[in-house]
């Protein structure tokens, strides 16, 4: 283990260089602060948007799902590159369009002040939640892996976290998650390449999968996998593509870069989805009792399924890497929830507040206050993923499943559908999310699997895992037909008299629609961002060439020596691209 922990040690060294380098660019106000004062690439928000939809239960418990389940797991990654092709078509060069610093800011134009308010809370809650989830989905991998206890690994992830998150801001966590989509990549792609030499190649991958390699173990009706395939795209939809999470592209410098941006993690995620899991499912093949190598995680033991893999196939070394891929996965998901909880407590709660009691409020009062709130988040992020923890009995995928479904949809289905549906009371929104946390209940104790199979009237006794399938299918369309179906249907009640907000509602609307066009100041960041970034892989590509010197056999050299090689050129290009251009030329990057 020596080896693997001069990586993690290396990698370590790496991100919080990153945060140096970067935190000058955050220091002037809040706005550089929250989303980079709006002057960042298509390339580095894209790799953001990516990194926000993929954590370390990427590599574990979607990971378990896929070494049992087969090919269904990757319906679900699908479902993200659907959301993001959306995104490129429509949606995220509009949200850039919001012209805001902060998503609740963009909530406040559309729906009025009481509506901030309320969402403000609702998303900071739910962001905590999620964030433990991922939090708590690397303690459980990192304590296999170094034989350490949970509890201790959480604490000291989510501690390193938090400094770099605190330190430089949305630039230090954008670039951060550039970086890290390298580590993600070059571990993804080496891995999968091993796996399917050693099996034989994809047609032998698929023949000789334990089960049927797309439908998967105890599934009885073909038509539960479709379905839930089907609602999934609905799902990711209202997930990815709502006025919350529309932070990742408020960061970008103009509309044209947004869309750019949502293509990139498009293609990202599109080939991720089959990348990711050809590891597991070689695993299941190669080593089929890999589920019970970690009998000390329980009903969890399947989730350490990528461990398994990287200790006996890949070179020595291989286990640091991906550590410090999950290191990267659960960093950019959580420093982004961070800087984002800043955000909207700043100025969605606090700056109200002041400005309420009529007391002064400076914008450099406000950007030290942020960094104080990015701290206590991280802080309650860590006690979060404390509780998951004890949750013996959830598999993490279940884990992130329901939390997600039951907590997160109701609260964005007016986050997506305000954006069409234009005239709406002010109470819409919040009175929607109230009937859309009633319809999860609904959906968790009364509609049940069990119940709705007795309805539609089929004969075999549902699976666990057709169970599982089947709620997910329920609830989603539930919300769908219930929850987004009343919040459509209180345009009926619209009195357009009565709207005191609707002229700020009509501005929103003129803004949404109409194209961001970047400044000529813009050259000077371009060219920033390019060098910056350009050093941070270089030094990163260099440390992998660097790990040709353990002791492997020759393929395993070959194969740290390529994956640097295809950094350093990245790197090169980057710093190659920074170079001052004569001043008569304007950056279309």
């Amino acid at each position: 283990m020596f080896y693997e922990y001069l990586v993690i040690i290396g990698y370590f060294i790496l991100i919080v260089g990153i945060g140096f380098a970067f935190k000058d660019m955050a220091k002037n106000s809040t706005s550089d602060y929250f989303r980079g004062g709006g002057r960042m690439l298509w390339w580095m928000v894209g790799s953001t948007a990516f990194m926000a939809q993929f954590s370390a239960w990427t590599f574990t418990g979607a990971a378990g799902k896929a070494f049992t389940d087969g090919f269904a797991i990757s319906l679900v990654f699908f479902a993200n590159t659907f959301a993001y092709f959306c995104g490129w078509a429509y949606f995220s060069a509009r949200f850039r369009q919001m012209r805001v610093d902060t998503p609740t800011e963009g909530i406040k134009r559309r729906f009025g002040h009481q509506n901030e308010q309320f969402f403000s809370w609702a998303l900071i809650v739910f962001s905590f939640i999620n964030a433990g989830v991922w939090l708590n989905a690397l303690g459980v991998f990192a304590s296999a892996v170094f034989e350490a206890d949970i509890t201790l690994t959480i604490i000291v992830t989510g501690l390193t976290v938090v400094f770099v998150s605190v330190l430089s801001g949305a630039w230090g966590v954008v670039a951060s998650d550039f970086v890290q989509t390298l580590v993600v990549a070059v571990i993804s792609i080496a891995c999968a390449i091993v796996a399917l030499v050693m099996v034989g190649g994809p047609v032998e991958l698929v023949n000789n999968f334990p089960t049927d390699f797309i439908m998967g173990p105890d599934m009885n009706y073909g038509l539960i996998l479709v379905g839930t395939f089907v609602f999934f795209l609905a799902k990711q939809m209202i997930t990815i593509m709502n006025m919350h999470d529309a932070f990742r592209f408020l960061n970008a410098k103009d509309s044209d870069n947004a869309r750019k941006a949502a293509l990139l993690a498009m293609v990202l995620m599109g080939v991720g989805s089959i990348v990711w899991f050809i590891p597991p499912w070689a695993s299941a093949i190669l080593y089929p009792d890999a589920a019970a190598a970690y009998p000390e995680l329980g009903n969890k033991a399947a989730d350490a399924v990528y461990l398994v893999f990287t200790r006996n196939a890949m070179p020595i070394g291989t286990v640091g890497l991906l550590l410090a891929g999950l290191f990267a996965a659960t960093m950019s998901s959580m420093d982004s929830a961070l800087n984002k909880n800043a955000g909207i407590f700043v100025r969605s709660i606090y700056q109200p507040l002041l400005l309420k009691k009529n007391k002064k409020v400076t914008d450099e009062h406000l950007l030290t206050v942020s960094r104080y709130v990015s701290f206590i988040s991280g802080i309650l992020v860590i006690v979060v993923a404390l509780f998951f923890k004890s949750l013996k009995e959830l598999s993490l995928f279940e884990l992130m499943m329901s939390v997600s479904v039951m907590v997160q949809v109701p609260l964005l289905v007016p986050l997506i559908f305000g954006l069409f549906i234009r005239k709406t009371p002010q109470w819409a929104p919040w009175v929607t999310v109230i009937i859309g946390m009633f319809v999860s209940w609904c959906t968790a104790n009364i509609l049940t699997p069990e119940v709705f199979a007795n309805w539609i009237g089929l004969e075999q006794v549902l699976t666990r895992r057709e169970s599982i399938d089947m709620n997910l299918m329920i609830t989603i369309g539930a919300h769908l037909i219930i929850t987004a179906g009343f919040f459509c249907s209180t345009t009926f009640f619209y009195q357009e008299e009565r709207d005191e907000h609707k002229q700020e509602t009509d501005r929103f609307f003129t803004d949404f629609e109409t194209p961001v066009i970047a400044d000529f100041e813009q050259d000077e960041y371009d060219r920033q961002q390019r060098d910056k970034l350009g050093s941070m892989v270089i030094f990163m590509g260099s440390g992998v060439f660097v790990m040709m010197l353990i002791p492997n056999p020759m393929w395993g050299r070959l194969v740290f020596g390529l994956c640097a090689l295809a950094i350093l050129a990245m790197g090169f290009l980057l710093k190659n691209s920074a170079k001052p251009k004569s001043k008569c030329q304007t950056s279309n990057a």
